[in-house]
């Protein structure tokens, strides 16, 4: 096991002072820094974009052939709020004054921040494939912005936030929540360049950011896992609900849903219930409707193409399903689209 380390002022800082340790390359394009490495020590990149109000990005998509244990100190100029989640694999932390570790496993998320000076150990295994999401929040600055209202948070989560003298020691081991794997996975795809590029990727990030705080207030108001599905359950109702968004003019009943996934009916609708907040059935013409959405915005087929295009057999049905979730009829909207672009 090797430990390193780390007293850093900032995340790319930090990158430095990993590549001074296991090597590789440092590059930046644009507020965009890559650290990519291929030696003994590890295969792989780590990736740090700084934004607006102190919020920063860092995520690794690495195997470390060799196991690492990160020490990274809580300077009093450099100690951020962070929300960490791993899509794939897993790690280990622990506080300085801690002896025991505690796993953030696959799909898991962790709300940390440590006392000025305190350590946070990040305990990394070997040979294993690790694609962690890691959002920083530094306080003193998040709190200029105009726009943040931290005292909307719940209780435990706004005196973190608002701790910009670091007097506290603060850990939350959330639940599995597949749908930040989603929009981690969304993140990784977006293209561009240069300033576009980095805004897109920006709107993704507040966005996960915005996904942890939601599920730490549903920890906190007792909202369980289901206890009907085991992890792999759940993997593949995600794996059925993806197959509606790529495909929702397929005719599906939760009958052959049931059949194709292998999961009793009961086990499906606790599991949409979970991941998306909906039944099978709304989920179903929630994706349906998003769909019919971006095809009047963005196409020239018209209503009753749309319509049947993506599943339905209604135009009427449609309609009013439409306007009762968007607030304004197919052929008003199709009109605004046209009137914007």
């Amino acid at each position: 096991m090797i430990e390193i380390e780390i007293v850093a002022d900032s995340d790319k800082d930090l990158l430095e002072q990993i590549r001074e340790n296991i090597g590789g390359t440092i590059t930046s394009n644009w507020s965009e820094c890559i650290l990519e490495i291929n030696n003994e020590y590890a295969t792989g990149k780590m990736r740090f974009i700084p934004f607006d109000w102190g919020v920063n990005l860092l995520d690794f998509d690495i195997t470390l052939h060799k196991e690492f244990i990160f020490k990274i100190q809580a300077v009093p100029e450099y100690n951020p709020l962070r929300f960490l989640y791993p899509s794939v694999g897993n790690i280990k932390h622990r506080f300085g004054v801690e002896k025991t570790e505690h796993k953030v496993e696959q799909f898991q998320s962790l709300i940390f921040t440590n006392k000025t000076s305190g350590y946070n150990y990040l305990h990394f295994p070997k040979n294993e494939p690790l694609e962690i999401n890691l959002i920083e929040i530094v306080r003193k600055k998040f709190l200029k912005k105009r726009t943040t209202n931290v005292s909307t948070l719940n209780k435990k989560l706004h005196e973190v936030f608002v701790d910009t003298d670091h007097d506290y020691r603060f850990a939350n081991y959330g639940t599995m929540n597949l749908k930040m794997a989603d929009l981690i996975k969304r993140l990784k795809k977006v293209k561009g360049k240069g300033m576009l590029r980095i805004l897109k990727v920006e709107a993704k990030v507040y966005e996960i950011l915005s996904v942890h705080i939601q599920q730490h207030n549903r920890l906190l108001e007792g909202v369980p896992l289901p206890t009907s599905l085991i992890k792999s359950e759940l993997k593949t109702v995600r794996k059925f609900g993806n197959s509606i968004v790529k495909n929702p003019a397929k005719e599906y009943t939760l009958e052959k849903l049931s059949t194709e996934s292998g999961l009793t009916q009961a086990k499906l609708q606790d599991g949409f219930r979970f991941l998306y907040n909906r039944t099978v059935t709304e989920y179903i013409r929630h994706i349906r409707l998003e769909s019919a959405r971006d095809l009047l915005k963005n196409t020239d087929l018209n209503v009753s193409q749309i319509v049947y295009s993506i599943g339905f057999s209604s135009r009427s049905y449609f309609s009013k399903i439409f306007k009762e979730k968007y607030d304004i009829s197919p052929n008003e909207f199709k009109k605004k689209a046209l009137v914007v672009s």
